[in-house]
Order: C-alpha cells, then structure tokens, then sequence
C-alpha cells in the first residue's frame, strides 16, 4: 500500500529537472509536489492512464514497461534516484504510454500539469532541463535502434549493461553493481534480443570473470573488458 508524505525542500536538489533552480526556490515545488512510498511492486501508474503527472524517483527505482495489444510486455527502461519519468505525456496526447512499476521500496514525488507549466513559467531553467532530458532519451532511443539494427546480440547486451551502470551504479569491492532487481528479461528487452540468448552471454561473461550474477543483482567487474566488447575494439 502506497503511502502520501510532505516531501522536503533538502530532498530535491538531487532531481536532475531541478538543476539550477536557486535553493531559496526549492520549498515552491515541495509545497506543490505530491510524495508516497511506494512497496516493491506497486504501480506508480499504468499505461493509458490520464491525469498526468510529473514525477522523480527520490529513492530506490522504478521500471518502465509497455504492453501491446497481444498482452506481451517489454521493458523500456529503468529509472533511478534523481531521474523524472512520465513527463513525456504532457508534451504528447495525455495518456501515459507505458507501466511504471516500483522494482523496490521507492519513494517517488510527483506534480500535476497545471503545477508543472505553473512551475516552468516562473523558473525557465526548468523547461531547459525538461527539454534536455527528453533530447537525450530520442538521442538514446535512436542509439538503441542503431546498435539492434547493425550489431551483434553481445554487443547491445555490453551497451545496454554499460548504460544501466553509468546511470543507476555503485562502486563495490568486486565491481560495479547496478542498484535494483535484474531479470534476464529485463536485460533481453533493453537489449534487444531473447532471454535464451542472454542468459548464454552472462553465464559465458560470468565464467570469464567479466561480471558477477546474483539473485538478479548483475555487478559489472571489468568494465574496460566489457567496453571493448560493446565497440568491438
């Protein structure tokens, strides 16, 4: 069961979207903003959902999926602490285009439309942000369909660990470790190929020591290894 709190001021400078807005100003968006703690599991909100909100994940992560007709579901990405998603609804038709579902105890802040483009017109900055942050996701998004389209399965599987590390990881003693729950599934949709072929690159990377699987948490510990991999050097 989701749980509503009153967000402070100190916990919003992490959010990327913030970025510039003076710490004087932060208490405006915290006295708008809409909070909740969220069980591993729970949905923030499902795919075709109105009533759109802008939301950022203060702690812990929060997977994006869409369905298609046929019921199947494919993993589009992973947002971490710091990181804003469901924005791109305002721009687009209204309708949440996908699922976004808490991987672990998350607690995530959110604000309406109206209080959004409120918020925007008084603090241009954070438009600038916004329109950045969707520029580099088509950037990504048009990387990804490059790499299904002209490289091998290993290569998008070493690109797609590659990204999830610089954006969601932490410096371990054996590596770098990608901070929430990681099905074979997950990694075969962000990738692009299957789960069969997947799971036959980790366990060949595993027994190379490139990485370190476990209980669904993957910890990349020779990162230059598995660079070169990913660009073919």
């Amino acid at each position: 069961m989701d749980s509503d709190f009153r967000v402070s001021a100190r916990q919003l400078p992490t959010i990327a979207l913030l970025a510039g807005v003076p710490a004087g100003d932060l208490a405006e968006f915290a006295a708008t903003a809409h909070s909740r703690r969220l069980q591993a599991g729970e949905r923030v909100f499902h795919q075709g959902d109105t009533e759109v909100r802008v939301h950022a994940v203060l702690e812990g992560s929060v997977r994006i999926s869409q369905a298609g007709h046929d019921g199947a579901e494919v993993v589009m990405r992973f947002i971490g602490p710091g990181q804003v998603f469901g924005a791109v609804a305002l721009f687009t038709d209204g309708y949440y285009p996908a699922d976004a579902t808490a991987l672990v105890e998350t607690v995530e802040t959110s604000w309406s439309e109206a209080e959004f483009f409120r918020l925007m017109a008084v603090h241009p900055c954070v438009a600038i942000n916004a329109i950045r942050m969707i520029g580099r996701r088509l950037q990504e998004a048009q990387h990804r369909i490059r790499e299904i389209a002209t490289q091998s399965a290993e290569r998008c599987i070493g690109h797609a660990l590659l990204r999830l590390a610089r954006s969601s990881g932490r410096k371990t003693a054996e590596g770098i470790e990608i901070l929430f729950p990681l099905r074979r599934q997950d990694v075969a949709d962000i990738a692009g190929t299957t789960h069969f072929t997947v799971s036959r690159v980790l366990a060949g990377w595993e027994k190379a020591g490139l990485v370190v699987s476990r209980q669904q948490t993957i910890t990349l510990r020779r990162i230059e290894a598995l660079r070169k991999i990913a660009e073919a050097v």
